[in-house]
């Protein structure tokens, strides 16, 4: 073989090397659950890292070069706010955001309270079904940023589309036929992410009191203390002492899938339990038809609390 047929074959072989397997390679010292300082070096080292504020006044303060990406965008129609955004709004989203499958992204709250993390928590729900690879969120959130004594900037931000074209994968997505058919045959390890008043039937914000026909309650708020997540060996026990602990499936639901991310972010990603998905409609879409439910309250109970919620209300109880 004569030298140049050599260099062409052996510049061909690595060009076939380059492109055969993913382009991607997750950035060193990456977690799924960030702190800030640990973010801090990531954007120093890995510049194209895109970093999504989805709650809080971006305009008032935001990490330097973090884009805005309203929690709303990912959410349904007001009566369904669980439910998904069609595909085409989806795409144009991660578009608009410059977001690839391979651009590494961190997710940030305002940090406001435990709550505040179910927004950064369905938001990567969504984008790991999109397809998008290298995936975090700031615990804490930006108030933690703040206080940690990090830079916080004011100036507009903007970024370059992509023409990324994901594909939704339902491998962390439970649908409301599929948590039917699980609670018909028993086959599945439902979580209620409420608080107990909730799962109890005493609550309601959307949808019917009471709870889906045999689950647990595991409250999203015993994980956290203030805007933070727990420690891992605190959060570990917390799961451990969960009373069902063997399932082939995980379902993680609350009223509209924005505290049931939380533990699905927990117990999936965190946890790495197998085959841990959300039921992102959640209690709303539910309870809109007669669905098996435990916890029901009889309606003279429902209306009387109702009615006393609302007086405590008005005075200020």
């Amino acid at each position: 073989m004569t030298t140049n047929r050599l260099f062409s074959f052996l510049l061909f072989f690595a060009v076939l090397t380059c492109t055969a397997g993913p382009s991607w390679a997750t950035p060193e010292r990456w977690y799924r659950l960030m702190e800030p300082q640990q973010l801090a070096s990531i954007l120093a080292r890995v510049p194209q890292t895109r970093v999504l504020q989805v709650t809080g006044d971006h305009a008032a303060g935001h990490i330097p070069g973090a884009v805005a990406a309203p929690y709303s965008l990912f959410r349904g129609p007001q009566e369904n706010p669980g439910q998904l955004p069609e595909p085409g709004e989806l795409t144009a989203l991660v578009q608009r955001l410059g977001i690839t499958a391979d651009t590494p992204v961190v997710v940030v709250h305002q940090g406001s309270n435990a709550a505040d993390f179910g927004a950064a928590a369905r938001v990567y729900w969504t984008l790991k079904s999109l397809g998008v690879q290298d995936l975090a969120i700031l615990n804490g959130g930006h108030a933690a940023w703040s206080a940690a004594g990090l830079p916080v900037s004011t100036d507009p931000v903007s970024v370059t589309p992509s023409q990324f074209r994901p594909q939704w994968r339902d491998d962390w997505r439970v649908t409301t036929a599929e948590v039917e058919a699980l609670v018909a045959n028993g086959g599945a390890r439902l979580i209620d992410a409420r608080p107990p008043s909730f799962f109890q039937g005493l609550q309601a914000s959307t949808g019917l009191p009471g709870t889906i026909r045999g689950a647990g309650n595991l409250a999203f708020e015993n994980f956290f203390d203030g805007a933070r997540l727990k420690p891992r060996a605190q959060v570990s026990a917390i799961r451990a002492a969960y009373p069902q602990q063997d399932a082939p499936i995980t379902v993680s639901f609350c009223n509209t899938g924005h505290q049931a991310a939380v533990n699905w972010f927990i117990l999936s990603e965190l946890q790495n339990v197998p085959n841990t998905r959300l039921y992102a409609e959640s209690m709303t879409e539910w309870s809109l038809q007669a669905r098996p439910m435990d916890n029901q309250p009889s309606a003279l109970r429902h209306y009387w609390r109702m009615t006393t919620d609302w007086i405590e209300t008005l005075l200020g109880a």
